[in-house]
């Protein structure tokens, strides 16, 4: 399983010579000395004048006025100058839909994957769950929206608001969509700003907005400061999970785990047979009957082989570091197990027979292929040697 990246805590700020228990000691008042006799005694000290009182009263309400007027936006920078204050918290998004998010991200070159996490976190914190009837899913789709962005994506043979992966990319085609329409409007001079902030501000409000203001409206301005403020947990996910498509593209160096391999389930989101959850779907499920042998996909070392509840008989297969990245495979349900962990094995080994424990609707073979952790989609690995 993936190791969700732990959150970086802002360091505490730094302690100045006017903090508390730094403070210079007060200086003692000077002493009182009886004024010499035939000397007028010195005047009492008044308490502040009128002028004095309408000075003070005048700056108070400035101070006010102008703390309102910061607080409401009127007086804030544009969001492109600076990323704001990081955020204190973020959702426990799966890394593994990281792959996703920059697989949206390539439509254009405005949108980020960390963009998109940020903005989905703002919509919804991650959450499928929604009280409104008419928005649905992590990016909160409307019948309407869906209707136009909405496609399976990922192949599992349903486009859906409410399957992740399916909702990642569909708001991927949107944003993208909306920062062609506000890189028109600030070629042509109607409107300024940082694409960024303006794509951002159209998906808030709507285009024609931004266009009659010219700029980042005023009502745009508090969702793009959360979703700023979400920004760098999310770069921080994205860069601890490196892209690996480099590897993708000439990774068909695995053998084929079994004799036969039809895939019943590909890599992807997906709702899960027996629990009924919409998550992702980590590996392949290949189609082979009760007892079929199974074998390793490359020369490696079985790091994992025993019962779980979900996986059923699980094997994990550590198959060294390929470019600098570590390669594991992970072959479950197995009916038996033919291997123990610390074995070393070599392409072709039988590592066991396939079956249907675990969290299982019938024998298959389920296979996953992680590097540095993170899932990757398995069949671009596989070889189509037999």
């Amino acid at each position: 399983m993936p190791v969700e990246p732990a959150g970086s805590t802002p360091p505490p700020d730094d302690v100045t010579d006017e903090s508390p228990g730094h403070r210079p000691p007060d200086r003692e008042p000077p002493s009182a000395t009886p004024a010499p006799s035939g000397t007028r005694p010195p005047r009492r000290r008044r308490g502040p004048g009128p002028l004095a009182l309408v000075v003070v009263s005048t700056m108070v309400v400035i101070v006010g006025v102008s703390g309102f007027l910061a607080l409401t936006g009127v007086l804030s920078p544009e969001l492109s100058e600076g990323p704001g204050p990081a955020p204190q918290s973020v959702s426990n998004v799966d890394a593994s839909y990281v792959p996703w998010l920059r697989k949206a991200a390539e439509a254009c070159e405005v949108v980020t994957p960390s963009l998109l996490a940020a903005q989905i976190d703002q919509l919804s914190g991650w959450d499928n769950d929604t009280a409104s009837l008419s928005e649905q899913g992590i990016a909160r789709f409307t019948d309407a929206q869906w209707r136009t962005w909405g496609r399976d994506d990922d192949a599992n043979g349903r486009s859906s608001p409410l399957d992740q992966a399916d909702a990642v990319m569909a708001l991927g085609r949107y944003d993208c969509s909306l920062a062609e329409e506000v890189t028109d409007l600030r070629t042509k001079g109607t409107v300024n700003g940082n694409l960024v902030d303006l794509t951002l501000a159209a998906y808030t409000v709507g285009t024609d907005e931004v266009a009659r203001a010219g700029r980042i409206p005023a009502g745009a301005r508090p969702f793009l400061e959360k979703v700023r403020e979400r920004l760098p947990r999310y770069e921080a996910l994205v860069r601890q999970n490196p892209d690996a498509a480099d590897g993708r593209k000439a990774s068909a160096i695995l053998i084929p785990p079994a004799g036969t391999l039809p895939v019943t389930s590909p890599f992807g989101s997906r709702e899960h047979p027996l629990t009924g959850v919409t998550k992702l779907h980590t590996g392949v499920d290949f189609g082979a009957p009760q007892g079929a042998p199974v074998f390793a996909t490359r020369d490696g070392r079985v790091t994992f082989a025993a019962m779980t509840s979900a996986y059923g008989n699980r094997v994990v297969i550590d198959h060294g570091t390929i470019a600098g990245k570590r390669l594991e495979t992970t072959y479950s349900h197995l009916s038996a197990l033919q291997i123990t962990a610390g074995q070393t094995v070599t392409a072709g080994t039988p590592v066991g027979l396939v079956g249907s424990t675990g969290l299982s609707t019938g024998p298959h073979l389920h296979f996953e292929v992680l590097l540095d952790g993170q899932y990757m989609d398995p069949m671009p690995w596989l070889s189509t040697a037999p």
